[in-house]
């Protein structure tokens, strides 16, 4: 007998950050639960670890710094490093500016600047066994940095854009602000204010920014100054990723579009180029607040909780599983659990535990036909799990008599025992 279940109610977290590995070969993920997933490309993509969430931590910004350490900051305000080996959040570190938005590392790796919910930007040091703070750079009065996207190229300024849509570039040297962009001021009768989603720096001194009228531009932070503009979308765009050569580019949108931009030149084999919109792709359903840019694979994260890697064809040496585009929609983890002996299935869900009894029939048929039950499935107990950890592994034993489930510090186990329609438990 095959059982179709239906009474799974599970529902994905959504995707709200990725960071790709400087050198390609990893994907950190973080959810909306604040679960931190960490994906090898070097091995088809598997699921290589995953760190169960906390109520208390929101992650909303993920990078990786020198070796191989992966760091996130969220809503709380604390930068957090995660134990890869250990799969829990190893020691965290208050940022000092409140809520952190949004957080990257320099080209080493060797330091962290932080966007902050009161307007300031500052930079951490990165050191054995932890961080340190190092510096405040200029804080835009009157702003909040809800809109953080910071971008540290290789031996560059720091720029950062505001919800009032100003991308700065403070010098790191001095902690000054050198340039300031309105981009309003090139809206014709804009009856909305402009907000800056995301933003990053090329080494050639460009700043793109993408925003909420839909539009990727292309400044020149020295002058000021507007150079290219493209409305990819009548609607926002929410996230923004640059190739390591600078000459491709992923943007992803609230309708759940992405789009690839690439640097081609105006005339075939001629020295001009410009930035051209090449491929458009409708992967998600809900906002894509999450991109990133691999040497050889375009990668999105949305609301609906997928993710979406597309391999860049032309970087493809010929059709095999590296070519194949990859579409993640649940999760890699067992959520469920099979008590074959006493027809019991107990479902994971991030705080709490259920225990359902199968259904039953006493018809018989031929392979394939679908047999009417006699008996309906039955929602036997729910276990809450206590505290702000988020619930890691479960199981039930084949006798449906013992329960157990796991989060990143504790162990719960549980005796069953069913007399007659009711349920009761006792923890061991």
């Amino acid at each position: 007998e095959v059982h179709r279940v239906r009474f799974f109610g599970l529902v994905p977290a959504g995707v709200r950050c990725l960071a790709c590995h400087p050198r390609g070969t990893r994907l950190a993920l973080a959810r909306t639960d604040g679960a931190v997933e960490v994906y090898n490309f070097a091995a088809n993509y598997f699921q290589e670890k995953v760190i169960p969430g906390h109520e208390a931590r929101s992650v909303e910004s993920l990078c990786w710094a020198a070796g191989d350490r992966l760091f996130g900051a969220g809503l709380g305000g604390d930068i957090t490093e995660y134990d890869l080996s250990g799969l829990s959040a190893a020691r965290g570190l208050d940022g000092g500016g409140g809520p952190i938005w949004s957080m990257v590392a320099n080209s080493t790796g060797t330091q962290l600047a932080i966007g902050c919910e009161d307007g300031s930007v500052k930079i951490f040091q990165v050191v054995p066994g932890g961080i340190q703070f190092e510096r405040n750079l200029d804080r835009r009065k009157g702003g909040s940095c809800m809109q953080h996207r910071p971008s540290v190229p290789p031996g560059g300024p720091v720029t950062h854009g505001l919800s009032h849509g100003a991308p700065l570039p403070p010098q790191a040297v001095s902690c000054q602000t050198v340039q300031r962009i309105m981009v309003n001021h090139h809206v014709e009768k804009a009856k909305r204010e402009c907000v800056v989603w995301a933003i990053a720096l090329l080494s050639s001194g460009t700043v793109v920014s993408a925003d909420s009228f839909g539009r990727v531009q292309f400044w020149d932070w020295e002058q000021g100054t507007l150079a290219e503009s493209h409305t990819v979308s009548t609607s926002a765009v929410l996230s923004l990723a640059v190739s390591q050569k600078e000459d491709s580019m992923i943007v992803g949108t609230s309708t759940g579009a992405t789009y690839h931009l690439q640097l081609l030149p105006v005339r075939l084999g001629g020295l001009e180029k410009r930035w051209v919109r090449t491929k458009p792709f409708q992967f998600h359903s809900h906002d894509v607040r999450a991109v990133a840019h691999s040497p050889t694979a375009l990668i999105s994260g949305g609301l609906d909780a997928q993710l979406v890697i597309r391999p860049l064809m032309e970087k493809v040496q010929k059709k095999s599983y590296d070519a194949v585009l990859r579409k993640f929609t649940f999760p890699h983890r067992r959520l469920v659990s099979c008590a074959r002996k006493a027809r019991l299935l107990l479902f994971q869900f991030s705080q709490y535990l259920e225990l359902w009894r199968l259904g039953s029939t006493e018809e018989t048929g031929k392979d394939g036909e679908v047999l009417p039950l006699c008996r309906m499935p039955e929602h036997l107990v729910q276990l809450k799990s206590k505290g702000p950890e988020h619930i890691y592994c479960s199981c039930v034993s084949p006798c449906g008599t013992w329960l157990g489930y796991s989060t990143a510090s504790r162990f719960q186990l549980y005796r069953v025992r069913c007399d007659g329609d009711g349920v009761s438990l006792r923890k061991v």
